[in-house]
């Protein structure tokens, strides 16, 4: 081979090898991207597209914890105590 079509094999496959390094820099930003997450202070979260209402959770020391979801006139309430007993309720005004 000569000089010249070393020299074009040698920039050829540095080409090849910078778009395959910049493709999968690419795939890796873009699948970070689907994982985006709502920030903590914002009160409603994204799910399936769409804009979906965070529930207000209280959390206690003893493990027990209170929730309240908003959804248009209801209000629905979800608590579990430290013994781990459930208990779900539904109001509508």
């Amino acid at each position: 081979m000569t000089s010249v079509s070393k020299t074009v094999a040698m920039l050829g496959g540095c080409a090849v090898a910078a778009a395959l390094g910049y493709a999968s820099a690419a795939a890796a930003q873009s699948s970070q991207m689907s994982q985006a997450t709502t920030p903590k202070n914002w009160n409603y979260e994204i799910k399936d597209g769409k804009r979906v209402p965070k529930a207000n959770r209280v959390t206690n020391a003893d493990g027990s914890w209170r929730e309240e979801l908003r959804q248009g006139k209801c209000i629905t309430i979800k608590e579990k105590t430290s013994a781990g007993e459930y208990k779900e309720t539904r109001r509508c005004d």
